[in-house]
């Protein structure tokens, strides 16, 4: 918390009469008025003192009301840059006319006595901080099992308050500390020796995208990554690609909070996209016995990839802070990825408030602040504005203008993405006079770690799913028969059970094992060939 916040939120506050040393059960209250003493008495002494408390402390962490509004006059002399001493808060006190309350100029000349030296201030500070935690959590926990008592109670509601206090303190008190300069570039040369040992270049989550992974390396860690796209673009299509990409190909941990879809549905488009059977027919059951062992066969790693996905619907930000922490802690998660940040609620009880666009602003530098902490990336989806659709010209490229309710979201992201499909406007052709069927632009606008630059992807609409320009279907099929016999292909197979094959590919050589004689067939649509 900066200064001014300490300012702002002083200011907001009128302090309550200072708690009971006792609580309902007869258990003193944690407090160290000894040290808050300590501490306004160093700060009196050396400004030094000021300087280094003044981020750990704030009036409310004070015990003793007395000492909260001592501190007060300290953080409004500071902040006008003038002398912090005996002389100057007292007369500050007596300007707000609370000189009276604390205990006139005697209390304060006497603050001083209770100590010699600021030199362990820093350390009398954060004992102080830790009191004021734990007097806070009682308070919470008092309140949470009071309620929790009421029959009229919502649970959920309950719960969603109780996480957005015990987030509120842990914002507000407990603050990542500066690191040495010896230190960090100690962990640079580390990063910077790991990143020349890495052949392929990738240091982040890998995307499973040639050319987008030769550009980003992979996604890196605390970066927030926005991708946004006029409906119909394909942007879950996108993630969920990319999703299975890093899962299954690379055994990266990842966790999809689906807004707009549920659990089932996305699951439904994983199947679709890893077994190359159409939407359509996933979707009504309406599958051929081959379909039925392709199926079988083809989502064994999908089954077993470490993917996580939660459908909860108007996630606040406190919700998706709680579960990503669990998350990271117990499946460690690399890559979040949310569907889609305008489904978002920016309050606890999910009804909003307030104007939209600050609520999208207060998302969206939540992510951002998630994303450091959890020292993860986070990719999150987002609408764009129609002005793309009616902008005069050919071209419906998206920029960055056209981000939807908020210019937040382009400043809080690391990298803002675009997905582009000129085939969804009916151009047959693009600019250089090149087909646009099948064909997908992910437009890279904001890229603070590198080159801007627009990446050409294969979008197969079948199948919901984005790959390499130089995908052709079927062509990471594999397996063999259950009798042992080796297949080879030329376009694809299907498996089937039972030591039989099913051929939909043209082409097709099978090589006995026991007495090596070839057997081709050409121009084979549906064969069932027993071995």
């Amino acid at each position: 918390m900066n200064q001014q916040d300490n300012q702002n939120k002083t200011r907001k506050r009128t302090f309550s009469p200072a708690p009971s040393n006792t609580n309902e059960i007869g258990k003193i209250q944690p407090q160290a008025v000894d040290l808050e003493e300590a501490v306004l008495g160093a700060m009196l002494l050396e400004r030094e003192a000021l300087s280094t408390v003044i981020d750990i402390l704030s009036p409310e962490a004070f015990y003793k009301e007395q000492n909260g509004r001592v501190f007060m006059a300290m953080i409004s002399l500071f902040n006008r840059s003038e002398p912090v001493d005996i002389l100057t808060v007292t007369q500050e006190l007596k300007r707000t006319g609370e000189l009276e309350f604390v205990g006139g100029a005697y209390y304060v000349s006497a603050l001083t006595n209770r100590i010699a030296s600021s030199a362990n201030v820093e350390f009398h500070a954060r004992i102080v901080a830790q009191k004021y935690l734990q007097r806070e959590l009682i308070r919470i926990s008092t309140e949470t099992i009071k309620t929790a008592y009421e029959d009229s109670t919502d649970v959920f509601e309950l719960l969603d308050e109780t996480t957005k206090n015990i987030f509120e303190i842990l914002d507000s008190n407990v603050r990542k500390q500066h690191d040495k300069m010896s230190t960090l570039i100690g962990k640079a040369l580390e990063e910077i020796e790991h990143a020349a040992n890495q052949k392929d270049g990738l240091l982040g989550v890998p995307s499973g995208f040639t050319a987008m992974d030769r550009i980003t390396g992979g996604w890196q860690k605390s970066d927030l990554l926005i991708l946004a796209a006029r409906p119909g673009m394909g942007k879950t299509a996108f993630v969920v690609s990319m999703a299975k990409n890093a899962a299954v190909e690379f055994n990266k941990p990842v966790a999809i909070f689906s807004l707009e879809m549920s659990s089932l549905q996305l699951v439904k488009r994983l199947i679709s996209s890893e077994t190359e059977i159409t939407q359509d027919k996933i979707l009504k059951g309406n599958l051929e016995n081959h379909e039925f062992v392709q199926l079988n066969e083809r989502i064994k790693k999908l089954a077993v990839a470490p993917l996580y996905i939660d459908d909860t619907p108007a996630l606040s930000i406190f919700e998706l802070r709680a579960k990503a922490r669990r998350l990271k802690e117990n499946q460690k998660v690399e890559l979040i990825i949310i569907d889609y940040l305008q489904l978002m609620s920016g309050s606890t009880d999910g009804k909003g408030g307030g104007n939209r666009e600050q609520e999208i602003s207060h998302i969206s530098r939540g992510l951002k602040s998630l994303a450091k902490e959890l020292e993860i990336p986070i990719i999150a989806l987002s609408q764009l504005s129609r002005q793309v659709e009616n902008r005069p010209g050919g071209s419906k490229r998206p920029q960055l203008s056209d981000l939807r309710e908020s210019g937040a979201i382009e400043q809080d992201a690391d990298m803002v993405m675009f997905i582009y499909r000129p085939e969804y406007y009916g151009l047959e052709v693009d600019e250089n006079n090149e087909p646009t069927k099948g064909r997908a632009e992910i437009i890279i606008a904001k890229n603070r770690h590198g080159a801007l630059e627009t990446v050409k992807l294969r979008f197969v609409g079948q199948y919901a799913k984005f790959a390499d320009l130089d995908y052709t279907e079927g062509q990471d099929i594999y397996t063999q028969n259950n009798s042992g016999n080796a297949l080879q292909q030329n376009d694809d197979f299907l498996p089937s059970p039972a030591g039989t094959k099913t051929v939909t590919s043209k082409n097709w050589d099978r090589v006995e094992e026991n007495n090596s004689d070839i057997i081709k067939r050409n121009d084979i649509d549906d064969v069932n060939a027993p071995f």
